[in-house]
């Protein structure tokens, strides 16, 4: 009797197979049994064990084991009709089980035109490894995130063929009517397009933000059209910008050297503002910043007055990595701020901002332009988050960066100018509430930024306080314009460049010009005899107030 309820204890404690065993067990038992029911009493513990587990009939469950031992990558009926020793036609009376194990995303079609042929999911395998149920994703109640995680796995399985443009697109209908709180769903739903278009859209939304593409192709959408008219058509439209896309803004051209080209499209930034709102994509990366990579930039000698030249000397040896290291954890060790805030100053022309590249150039450090007329006419509506969002993006490039790039406000006036007391007006609050927090992201600073500007006398006291150093570029010095001229256009007589640098005042900036326009002539009519002559006319043209004109009647 002990013998007895020990041998039964024993069984009652036997464990659970995992479920690749079990898979396993039905194979083995399944092998020529015509799927009789003196085989599905055999294998009854194991098949159970499947079929509660994955949420399907106890025939599907037999049927997901076959497909896993004759694939997992390619099975169709004969091998399922072989593997069971069952004719043909007996086995095609499994299609509806075949379509549910589809349904439930154990299987898949290789080709949603030929449901012959299907193959079990990788991330079922995956599961499977671990001994894991594959679980369909969550249909309702999604966040933004969540719903573009499912937009991966059916654009994926758009691109496999395991399922056809027109099933894809009553998916997504289905997905947008189970969650209208996704702000996504509320905004596209505002365009008032038709579902095509909404998948379409979702296409482009989904390229954005899970393969950080923006940049889409006549082949990145073919698979959406069930038929060759279909994308012809769609591609017509899209070429001649009549698409409904375009037309309501939501889709344009890419441009390419200033031309739009007609094979290349994106979504236009108000699109990806509105849309994709929530998920936090940055339009500044096209349109407040640009980042410039100093191995790109040319080399170029630079001429200033000896005090000028000092200080930008000693700007450089600064930035070099080994000293910048050294500097920011001494004065982290102190306690004192360790971003380094340095304003360019001085009448245009005169070298600021080409100091800025030449200073990346020599210390290895790439450069993130700030585009601030862009920013001043975005400030309106998404002005704070614009701010934020464009010094949250130098902070990442901080953190990835081998070397701390400098971040350029060039041509700053707009930004750092004067706060206004007492703003009333709208606009008025919105600038003032955008300077403080820039004043406020340079006390937080760690980096390297730098601003340039041509009227240093209306700048705010409150910024003029966070810019460590501060260089003042002055015309250059008549020396310094000899220098330039014959930087500039190498071929002259020493004469001539003293002739012009003593009878023209001009900035460095202003000497390129008409060296440029002296070389257009050369290419166009030849290098004049003289030379001299023809650089004059073209000095006294620089010069707006050579020939004041009085304006009237």
């Amino acid at each position: 009797m002990a013998t007895t309820i020990k041998s039964r204890k024993k069984n009652q404690l036997k464990p659970v197979p995992t479920l690749l065993q079990a898979i396993e067990k039905v194979v083995e038992l399944a092998e020529d049994s015509k799927m009789s029911d003196e085989f599905m009493l055999k294998a009854a513990p194991e098949i159970s064990l499947l079929a509660e587990s994955f949420g399907i009939t106890e025939r599907q469950a037999v049927l997901f084991c076959v497909c896993m031992e004759k694939g997992p990558n390619r099975v169709d009926y004969s091998d399922l009709a072989d593997f069971l020793d069952m004719n043909k036609i007996g086995v095609l009376s499994f299609s509806s089980d075949i379509d549910a194990l589809v349904r439930r995303r154990l299987l898949r079609f290789r080709d949603v035109k030929d449901e012959d042929d299907f193959d079990v999911p990788t991330a079922v395998i995956r599961c499977l490894k671990h001994n894991e149920v594959y679980q369909l994703p969550q249909r309702k109640g999604l966040d933004c995130s969540a719903m573009f995680e499912l937009f991966d796995l059916w654009f994926e399985d758009l691109g496999d063929d395991a399922i056809s443009p027109r099933e894809l697109c009553e998916e997504l209908q289905s997905l947008f009517k189970d969650n209208p709180q996704v702000g996504y769903v509320q905004h596209l739903k505002e365009y008032h397009l038709s579902s095509d278009d909404q998948m379409m859209v979702t296409l482009f939304c989904h390229r954005l933000i899970n393969k950080d593409d923006d940049d889409i192709r006549f082949g990145d959408i073919e698979n959406l059209f069930d038929g060759k008219s279909d994308f012809n058509r769609a591609k017509g439209l899209l070429r001649s910008g009549e698409h409904n896309l375009q037309k309501k803004k939501i889709v344009e051209h890419r441009c390419v050297d200033g031309l739009a080209d007609t094979t290349k499209y994106k979504l236009t930034e108000s699109a990806k503002r509105t849309l994709l709102e929530e998920l936090n994509i940055n339009e500044t990366d096209e349109k407040l910043a640009n980042l410039l990579d100093s191995s790109q930039l040319t080399q170029k000698q630079l001429f200033f007055s000896s005090d000028i030249q000092r200080q930008v000397k000693e700007l450089t040896s600064f930035f070099q990595p080994e000293n910048f290291r050294k500097i920011q954890d001494r004065m982290k060790e102190k306690g004192f701020r360790y971003g380094f805030a340095c304003l360019f100053y001085g009448s245009p022309g005169t070298g600021k901002t080409e100091t800025v590249y030449q200073l990346a150039k020599q210390t290895g450090r790439n450069i993130m332009v700030v585009d601030v007329p862009q920013l001043k006419s975005m400030w309106v509506g998404q002005s704070e988050k614009n701010v934020k969002a464009l010094f949250d993006r130098y902070r990442e490039l901080v953190k990835k960066a081998k070397l701390t790039p400098i971040l350029l406000f060039n041509e700053a006036d707009a930004i750092i100018g004067k706060r206004k007391n007492g703003a009333e007006n709208a606009v008025d609050k919105m600038e003032n509430s955008l300077q403080n927090i820039i004043l406020q992201e340079m006390e937080q600073l760690d980096g390297i930024m730098i601003a340039t500007t041509n009227l240093q006398q209306n700048m705010d006291k409150a910024f003029e306080r966070r810019f460590l150093y501060k260089i003042k570029f002055e015309k250059p010095t008549q020396e310094a314009r000899m220098h330039i001229w014959k930087e500039m256009i190498p071929d002259l007589s020493d004469m001539d460049i003293q002739t012009l640098a003593s009878k023209y005042e001009f900035s460095g900036g202003q000497i390129e010009n008409i060296a440029r326009h002296y070389n257009i002539d050369s290419i166009l009519h030849g290098t004049s005899d003289d030379a001299l002559s023809m650089l004059i006319t073209h000095c006294d043209n620089e010069r707006l107030d050579n020939n004041p004109r009085k304006v009237g009647f």
